[in-house]
């Protein structure tokens, strides 16, 4: 959400970020918003000068009591009593103003970075760097839930049954697998100075639309029934969240977290047929990393941040690279984003992995993120998330990327611990469950 006084002040900036953004239906809030603006802060100064005023003529009324003058505390009673109601009137419409411009200024987008290239949806995304050699093997790669199979560590058909398309059983070394990853990538942060958490699951209405705009929060949140909670699509809703209505030293700055939640998504729409399997699911786990931070860091926090995911798959032996989210792709939070591509030998292409996102002070100036400063003047925090690893995803990466011919799958020296010692996995066609 941005300032209501750089809106007020820079109206033209505003209208060619949402031109920038192909957002061109929002121009008009850019106006209204600032004729409410106008309205309730003439509507505040009368109020004001009514509250004044009462107190002016509270204290005659005291004096004219004690001079014996009742007829004429009388009328100035009567004066009082009519300002009150005028008062209580401007209050009403005070509130009434706010309301409007809030909803207004939640839907007008955050100015993206001057960096961020200019167009209309994803297919304009910019290449930043490849890293790793991408590699095609000279044998076929199944579709991941085929790798899977072979080791029996998948189940879509009972999961189906339970609870519907878009979950799954994992099981056996794929299931151990998934964890060895979730594990990994929590040990990978917590060497680069991350503290680990394990945030609350679900968060009330305030926090989500304090972290996502509301296109975002109908596509994705699932609601509790009955109560004012939401199932997190992501940990970093919820550990953004937990600073909420809050007042931090700038001295006690950066916070660098990292964080394991399951993440719960609706994912509206239809989806091509590499969205099958465990593509995209309504349920999956992840270890996310977010930072909340001074304005003048953040991006170079943000360049830490999808460095560290570039790190990790590298680690495993994962070709990646990063791509520049132009501005149609950004969500209206967001400065600057960038995606981390995993190859996909099979498909022989990049897929998206994980995301990064500066917000910038969007998130902050909804929850009152603050900073006090060394001279004590007080100003919004900026926080920016990543994706470390958000398997099953990942595992298709993986699977596909550390194939073997007959069918046995590669693991990396980096996650044997995690996997008891073993230096690969071997299919057992005779295993059934």
């Amino acid at each position: 959400m941005l300032d209501m006084k750089f809106v007020r002040e820079h109206p033209d900036i505003v209208k060619q970020n949402i031109k920038n953004k192909f957002q061109e239906k929002k121009l008009p809030l850019v106006d209204e918003v600032i004729e409410l603006d106008e309205k309730a802060r003439r509507t505040q100064q009368e109020a004001d000068a009514l509250r004044a005023n009462r107190n002016q003529l509270s204290k005659q009324i005291g004096g004219l009591m004690k001079a014996g003058k009742k007829d004429e505390a009388e009328e100035i009673k009567a004066q009082v009593a009519a300002d009150a109601k005028r008062l209580e009137e401007l209050e009403g419409l005070e509130r009434e103003l706010q309301e409007k411009i809030q909803k207004n200024m939640m839907v007008i987008p955050n100015i993206i970075d001057p960096s961020v290239p200019i167009g209309p949806d994803d297919s304009c995304n910019v290449e930043i760097e490849k890293y790793g050699e991408p590699v095609v093997p000279d044998f076929e790669i199944p579709y991941h839930t085929q790798i899977m199979e072979r080791f029996c560590g998948i189940d879509l058909d009972a999961a189906g049954k339970v609870a519907g398309n878009g979950f799954y059983y994992l099981m056996g070394d794929i299931a151990r697998l998934h964890s060895a990853v979730i594990s990994y990538a929590r040990d990978f942060m917590i060497e680069r100075g991350f503290t680990y958490c394990v945030p609350p699951f679900m968060i009330r209405s305030n926090v989500v639309t304090g972290v996502m705009s509301f296109e975002e929060m109908d596509a994705m949140m699932y609601k509790i029934e009955g109560e004012d909670l939401y199932l997190i699509g992501t940990s970093e809703h919820s550990m953004i969240g937990k600073f909420i209505d809050t007042i931090h030293e700038e001295n006690q700055l950066p916070y660098t977290l990292t964080s394991y939640s399951p993440c719960f998504r609706k994912e509206k729409g239809a989806h091509g047929i590499e969205e099958r399997g465990v593509y995209r699911i309504h349920q999956f786990e992840k270890q996310e990393m977010i930072v909340v931070c001074k304005p003048e860091d953040s991006m170079k926090w943000y360049d830490n941040l999808w460095q560290n995911t570039v790190d990790l798959f590298r680690s495993l032996d994962i070709p990646v690279r990063t791509l520049e989210c132009c501005s149609g792709d950004l969500a209206d939070l967001k400065v600057k984003s960038c995606d981390v591509e995993a190859w996909s030998p099979r498909q022989q292409k990049y897929f998206e992995v994980g995301s990064c996102s500066n917000l910038g002070d969007a998130q902050a100036r909804r929850l009152k993120i603050r900073v006090k400063g060394q001279d004590k003047s007080k100003y919004f925090a900026h926080t920016l998330n990543n994706t470390v690893a958000a398997p099953p995803r990942m595992l298709i990466a993986f699977l596909e990327n550390n194939l073997n011919a007959d069918g046995s799958v590669n693991i990396p020296k980096a996650l044997q611990p995690y996997m008891g010692g073993k230096e690969s996995l071997i299919p057992d066609k005779g295993q059934t469950i």
